[in-house]
């Protein structure tokens, strides 16, 4: 999967990488175990999408909820494409995916194994009682994370044998 290489010109890069989302992720009609995947529009952040920005960015410290202190990681950034082609391919080989807990929140995890990259999206249902999936974030992988998702991913896959 190519990346998206950064050029030198900051607004013009965004602005790229931003067309790219809306039309691989936003406005591609991806679905994923036959739900829909939808992303948050708002609030925006210099006229861009949230849920853009939290693929792209990532906040100063994990209990940072203030976007405007989110800084834009390139690694991400380059990446933008991959976020469909792993929520596309989830059930592919060198793909793994589990859910885990976070909070009240039940999160898919798609890990595209040989490129370290990780998306996450929450199962949500509408008050009509569709299901979706909304779209979280998504990064690349470090050590310590590879290995707690492995160890995570191995524990939801031996539960669901019993």
């Amino acid at each position: 999967m190519p990346l998206s290489a950064f050029g030198g010109d900051w607004a013009r890069y965004e602005d790229a990488i931003y067309a790219v989302y809306l039309e691989t992720v936003a406005h591609a009609g991806l679905t994923l175990f036959g739900q829909p995947v939808k992303v948050r529009f708002n609030p925006t952040t210099k006229k861009k999408g949230y849920g853009f920005w939290h693929l792209i960015s990532e906040a100063p410290a994990q209990d940072n909820r203030d976007e405007d202190d989110r800084t834009p990681d390139l690694a991400r950034c380059e990446r933008v494409r991959w976020v469909a082609w792993c929520i596309e391919h989830a059930e592919s080989d060198g793909f793994s995916w589990w859910e885990n807990q976070r909070g009240r929140e039940t999160h898919v995890v798609i890990w595209a194994e040989a490129h370290d990259f990780a998306v996450v999206l929450a199962k949500r249902e509408t008050e009509e009682g569709t299901r979706y999936c909304l779209l979280k974030t998504a990064y690349c992988l470090r050590g310590h994370t590879i290995r707690k998702f492995t160890k995570e991913r191995d524990a939801f896959w031996a539960a669901r044998k019993d």
